[in-house]
């Protein structure tokens, strides 16, 4: 369907009314060619404090070189952006699920005061992408999504470094198996520049996940941060943006029922990360379409994991761009018929079209054959049960145990439970349970990936479980099961369960159990007060007061 290309953009500066705005406009460099012409936002989420997202002030300009040679105005918008990795395992990553509310309301209010008439938005870390495709999904304006890339790996004693590894390196260092002048060494060479976590963790799975949806050109995000050719690709979507624009094409058009399951596939054949779940649900909440928890495991059991991608295998992101990309993980799964071809994309081509270009390296083995897969279904698991009624997710990258019981370690918040790991409290067998770290108790849901990797370089990886209310980081790695819902502080189960009781993780079964007497349970439960709220004002509080389950995406309403 043709849309004006000024369909919003008149009612800003058309006409003698509308005079003092484009004086505004004006004293900032705009002229009045500039304001017949259609506006588009570039939004991003640049901030002098970490990696990720380093790179967009950059790639904006790129963005808005491509507008205007397609004949639009652009104008930048700058807002927020919270990194996991630099908060994890402090009071600060309670802000990071926070800002993924905040970084789509923002946008969206811009794109509103200034009423835009398409948009291009640019994101990088973690909460960033998720935003991007809700605020794009709220305004349902012509828009293309575009990540800025994954960071290059880094090197050490012949191995390619990610942030993974300086995490379980901590856990290491605590087990005393490296020194802490190692440790430092990892620190130095795991970053070596801008751009997102290296590996399919949470900001690879999503980007990634967001061209299989349809909002994003396939094969634009494996491009990395400091390729020499996101320039291009940053340029191009600037062209592209218009083009929408000129078609009328809005983003409840591309995100269907069809485009979100692809989504779960891409994520699923990749061993992507669980947060993927809590995204997923949201965006899908923000354009009407019908999806539960449930689906994610439906949709994996029928997928194959034929990406091996760290942290579950062996590769970084950068390595899934040379093997082919996404056109070429689209193709193997076409191929298979595990996918839906007919999805259209921003483009105006079909997955299956934008699939067919694909060029495969000679010889890579990062993206193997659906005849071979690393493992038969996918790496995202629903399980339910007594400890879980509403659901909680966890990521099985093909090695893990299947089935694991145990006594609870239970602790009440992440930073009790990292000392347990740091003191070597924490054996063989136990199940580690953190909870008042969910979406209301945390608030903001804690990812745990300090605990998780300590696990791991303690040498527990393979003989611990772990359940908690709170999420974990898309590098995470075990057997993890996070989102356990309903949350400790509203009453969920997890709220009842005792130091010893005997903890069941029963991926088969798609149980979580607590293997306790229901007399005994009802009996816990008898006079349970929730806790006193941890904040009384502020940014948590409200967002503690309006926070849904993590079962239906932790959005706020």
């Amino acid at each position: 369907m043709n849309l004006d290309p000024r369909w919003r953009s008149h009612s800003l500066v058309d006409g003698p009314d509308r005079a003092p705005a484009r004086s505004y406009f004006k004293s900032i460099g705009f002229t009045s060619e500039d304001l017949r012409k259609p506006l588009v936002m570039v939004a991003h989420s640049w901030i002098g404090t970490m990696p990720c997202n380093f790179n967009e002030r950059e790639l904006a300009q790129e963005v808005m070189a491509g507008v205007r040679a397609a004949g639009g105005t652009p104008m930048e918008v700058n807002t927020i952006s919270i990194s996991d990795g630099i908060s994890m395992g402090t009071e600060g990553m309670k802000a990071s699920l926070v800002s993924r509310e905040v970084i789509a309301d923002s946008i969206e209010l811009a794109a509103i005061g200034y009423s835009f008439d398409a948009a291009v938005i640019i994101v990088g870390c973690d909460k960033t992408i998720p935003a991007g495709a809700m605020a794009l999904a709220r305004l349902n304006i012509p828009g293309v999504v575009l990540y800025g890339g994954s960071i290059a790996p880094g090197h050490y004693k012949g191995r390619d470094l990610t942030i993974q590894d300086v995490f379980e390196g901590v856990g290491q260092q605590a087990a005393g198996t490296i020194t802490e002048d190692e440790l430092e060494r990892i620190v130095d060479a795991a970053c070596p520049g801008a751009g997102a976590c290296g590996a399919q963790y949470t900001a690879n799975t999503m980007a990634t996940v967001l061209e299989f949806i349809g909002l994003s050109p396939m094969g634009s995000a494996t491009v990395g941060a400091t390729d020499p050719r996101k320039e291009n690709v940053a340029v191009e979507t600037g062209k592209l943006v218009m083009d929408v624009l000129k078609r009328g094409v809005r983003p409840r058009d591309l995100i269907t029922r069809k485009a979100l399951e692809n989504g779960i596939i891409c994520a699923a054949s990749t061993g992507g990360s669980t947060n993927v779940v809590l995204h997923l649900l949201a965006i899908a909440r923000e354009a009407g379409v019908e999806l539960n928890i449930d689906d994610f495991d439906r949709v994996s059991d029928a997928t194959p994991l034929i990406g091996d991608m760290r942290p579950g295998g062996r590769y970084v992101a950068l390595d899934m761009d040379r093997a082919g990309g996404t056109k070429l993980l689209a193709s193997r799964l076409l191929a298979a018929g595990k996918l839906h071809g007919d999805v259209v994309t921003v483009t105006g081509k079909t997955v299956a079209e934008e699939a067919a270009s694909a060029v495969e390296q000679p010889g890579q083995d990062v993206i193997v054959s659906t005849d071979h897969p690393l493992k038969a279904t996918g790496g995202l698991v629903i399980l339910k049960g007594n400890l879980a009624p509403d659901g909680c997710v966890i990521k099985v990258a093909g090695h893990e145990r299947l089935l694991h019981s145990g006594p609870a370690r239970v602790y009440e918040c992440e930073e009790d439970a990292f000392a347990a790991v740091s003191a070597n409290l924490i054996v063989a067998g136990d199940v580690v349970v953190i909870r008042n770290e969910g979406p209301k108790g945390g608030p903001g849901m804690r990812e745990m990936l300090g605990v998780t990797a300590a696990l791991v370089g303690a040498g527990l990886g393979e003989t611990v479980a772990l359940l908690t209310d709170g999420r974990f980081s898309g590098a995470t790695r075990g057997l993890m099961a996070g989102h356990v819902a309903p949350e400790a502080a509203i009453g969920g189960p997890i709220a009842f369960v005792r130091e010893g009781d005997t903890i069941t993780v029963d991926i088969a079964a798609r149980e979580l159990r607590h293997e306790v007497d229901p007399a005994e349970l009802a009996r816990r439960k008898e006079g349970w007060t929730p806790r006193p709220p941890k904040y009384t004002r502020g940014v948590f509080a409200k967002y503690a007061a309006s926070v849904s389950s993590a079962a239906q995406g932790a959005v706020t309403s």
